[in-house]
């Protein structure tokens, strides 16, 4: 790629003597992506097919346009990590491949500087039938390197990816994980200009994925770009310098990381709180927590005789609903230290007098980060018949910044189960204090001597970028951004 600016389905590559060396390493200039769908019509694949639906013409329509991404606009500067963040479906991987020069835009530039390694896609650039020495040299070329350079770097390219005793293997043998490291072996020891990442580093282990971010942290400090897309927002964090969040195929918000996360944390959970409510309100309207219709028994029935990992028990009591009250309402997001509720309403189908009412908070991960119950706080079981509403309350939630799962249980004091519902709702934890763990306890730094240090910037307020902004209007910042 030396010499001449190069242009690859739509993006400008610039040879190393054409660089600016002022210039950002990535360049993306009102970019919008559409793609073709065809009618319903067009989706008839035979002639009897055509002739079922009444005649050969009947549903014909035009062929429809899908936008994944519209008047999309960023810069990446040279070593700068770049996160890029949203649900599925926001035009990530899309920007990605526009990037990398495998789509076209539909309008608009995207401009790089210097060789791009990318690794997007699990197993792309692979042939199955052929080995992984033969796919690394394959592989190299695709990417840019001669044969020469290939064969200098090989071992490092074999010990990186750890594949010492499969090299010689047909890759179509190789799992997810080898693909992985094999394909981002090669790619970073391209030493490029611009390294594209994907998702696919969450399918490697744990010590591999630790290999990469070293790599990645020797690459920036280079003065190499990365341009990461993950659904790891605690990884694109600690890496990234500046985020983009991406939601239908359009710029939401750009700036800090902490800022950004923040606001998108904020929305996921909120969205979930709706579900979650949602999903009450049809429970109620179906009998739970009232009389107990046909339809719940059975439901009830067919749960205890085949019981999932996230809900089991006898179901000699139900758990109808649970959720979290935040400042006395219903709320799924919150600020450290706050006060909160977890409130749980359940209905016996038979008199009890051995019960125990039980919360836990964990991580998505799976970290217990606190549980109790009405055994272990010291009340006696006397009686439970039919409905009732228990509440823990905390006059002072001090998690962590970060997302949480909630698990309800009511249970004999034996331990066995009546109603075990695991993962039931998730709530989000702001905060500006950063921390290790999950505990956050209210704590104040003082210094005295000769020392001098910055104070924190204030807690922002009001971040979540707002529903009403107009289509195509200029990137949304959340704040200052980090030095890159």
């Amino acid at each position: 790629m030396n010499g001449a600016s190069t242009r690859i389905a739509g993006v400008d590559v610039v040879g190393a003597q054409d660089r600016d060396a002022t210039a950002p390493a990535i360049r993306v200039r009102g970019v919008s992506k559409n793609y073709r769908r065809m009618g319903a019509g067009f989706r008839l694949r035979t002639l009897k097919s055509a002739l079922l639906q009444g005649s050969l013409t009947a549903g014909l329509s035009a062929e429809e346009s899908i936008r994944a991404l519209r008047d999309v606009d960023f810069e990446v500067g040279r070593g700068e990590a770049f996160g890029v963040i949203g649900g599925n479906g926001s035009g990530k991987s899309t920007l990605l491949k526009l990037v990398a020069g495998l789509v076209r835009p539909s309008s608009g530039v995207v401009e790089v500087e210097g060789r791009v390694a990318a690794l997007i896609e699990l197993g792309a650039g692979f042939h199955p039938e052929i080995s992984g020495r033969e796919n690394v040299f394959i592989n190299g070329s695709v990417l840019g390197l001669e044969r020469r350079e290939i064969e200098r770097r090989f071992d490092d390219i074999v010990e990186f990816s750890g594949l010492e005793d499969f090299i010689d293997e047909p890759v179509k043998n190789y799992s997810s994980g080898m693909y992985v490291r094999l394909g981002f072996a090669v790619a970073i020891h391209t030493d490029p200009d611009v390294l594209l990442v994907d998702e696919v580093l969450a399918v490697g282990d744990e010590a591999f994925a630790h290999r990469c971010l070293r790599r990645i942290e020797e690459h920036l400090a280079r003065g190499r770009s990365i341009l990461f897309v993950s659904h790891s927002l605690d990884l694109v964090e600690d890496l990234c310098d500046r985020v983009l969040w991406l939601e239908h195929g359009e710029v939401r918000a750009l700036g800090s990381p902490r800022k950004v996360i923040d606001a998108y944390r904020e929305l996921v959970a909120r969205q979930e709180g709706e579900e979650h409510r949602r999903e009450l309100d049809r429970r109620s309207a179906d009998g739970g927590g009232g009389d107990r219709t046909e339809a719940s028994v059975e439901r009830e029935a067919e749960a205890t005789s085949s019981p999932d990992d996230r809900r089991w028990g006898s179901r000699q009591a139900e758990i109808v609903a649970a959720r979290l009250l935040v400042g006395g309402r219903e709320d799924y997001v919150m600020r450290s230290g706050s006060p909160a509720s977890i409130e749980i309403e359940v209905d016996a189908a038979t008199p009890l007098d051995d019960f125990v009412f039980g919360i836990a908070i964990s991580t998505p991960r799976g970290v217990e980060c606190w549980g109790t119950n009405t055994d272990l706080a010291g009340f006696k079981s006397r009686s439970l018949r039919g409905a009732a509403r228990i509440e823990v309350h905390c006059p002072s939630l001090c998690l962590a910044p970060g997302e949480y799962d909630v698990d309800v249980a009511v249970h004999a004091r034996n331990g066995a189960p009546y109603d075990y519902r695991r993962k039931l709702f998730r709530f989000t934890v702001h905060s500006q204090a950063r921390g290790v763990g999950v505990y956050a306890p209210p704590h104040a730094w003082s210094f005295s001597g000769d020392v001098d240090l910055a104070s924190p910037e204030p807690e922002p307020r009001g971040e979540e970028p707002t529903e009403d902004e107009p289509q195509g209007s200029p990137i949304r910042s959340t704040g200052e951004e980090r030095d890159g």
